[in-house]
């Protein structure tokens, strides 16, 4: 991560330094827009069979989680199983209002498109997936080249032994501040690790076999994961683990100091305060 010190008194005044390269921004923007429109897509080809199952075949008595609509006390209500557990999911799973139009795993308004059409949700779909692998390669590319990934992500043995501190530090919201926050923690830098190299590269193997034609190119894949349904099951998961990704990725940008976190991300631009050298912001 190159410093640019824009301010000379840094005993009074706050550090100006440039956090992230044009092209780590632009990738980042583009794989926020596709990962939303990828997700909103999923949710409309998982609607038109929201069960999920292991193996080669579905299993339709048995499935190992489910999302739909059933009956108890005569009246409808949704119902979300998984394994042998059932969970009221009345008013956003399996049945989000009162007509049976709202009969769907997720509501219509989640899914993209908003009505029932899975051909057009498997074109969003396919488009988003591809637009999102060139995107990521960009990236990875350009982390390796640049020395981005070995400077800011890999974490060093000393930085591994205060995973512990860090974890108890971000639970009372105490952020890494002053010349900590120039670089990456040790949370950010595993997070990050673990979605680059674990889930992504999952879902897009794991989307391969969903696709009929590079099924039948690459049969081996299906066997590999465990057979088809098995591989649906681990892209669901891989899926929604991005999910919870983004949601405390979002979370600890706005704790941390959303507007610094937005510029940086934005211009490049990131602003340190010498007053606080301990904690700070987490983007």
């Amino acid at each position: 991560m190159q410093l640019r010190i824009a301010a000379t008194d840094r005993a009074k005044r706050p550090v100006i330094i440039y956090r992230h390269s044009a092209l780590i921004r632009l990738t980042h923007w583009v794989g926020v827009v596709c990962v939303t429109l990828l997700l909103l897509s999923g949710l409309q080809i998982f609607n038109a069979h929201p069960a999920l199952y292991l193996g080669q075949v579905s299993d339709f008595g048995h499935p190992i989680a489910s999302i739909g609509a059933g009956q108890k006390d005569a009246r409808q209500i949704g119902i979300t199983k998984i394994f042998d557990y059932s969970f009221n999911t009345t008013g956003f799973l399996g049945l989000s209002g009162p007509s049976s139009d709202d009969q769907h795993a997720f509501p219509s308004w989640l899914a993209l498109p908003g009505y029932q059409d899975l051909a057009a949700g498997r074109r969003w779909h396919f488009f988003f997936a591809w637009l999102l692998l060139v995107d990521a390669l960009t990236y990875l590319i350009y982390s390796i080249v640049s020395g981005h990934l070995w400077r800011n992500l890999v974490p060093s043995v000393p930085q591994l032994r205060h995973v512990g501190s860090s974890i108890r530090d971000h639970l009372r919201l105490r952020f890494p501040r002053g010349e900590e926050a120039s670089h990456y923690n040790i949370l950010q830098q595993l997070f990050y690790l673990v979605i680059l190299f674990i889930v992504l590269p999952l879902l897009v193997v794991t989307g391969l076999t969903m696709s009929p034609a590079l099924d039948a190119a690459f049969p081996f894949l299906v066997d590999a994961l465990g057979g088809r349904q098995t591989a649906r099951t681990i892209h669901f998961i891989c899926a929604l683990t991005l999910v919870c990704f983004a949601i405390i990725h979002v979370l600890m940008v706005l704790l941390s100091g959303v507007w610094n976190n937005m510029r940086s991300m934005i211009t490049g631009w990131y602003v340190i305060k010498p007053e606080f050298h301990r904690h700070g912001d987490a983007s």
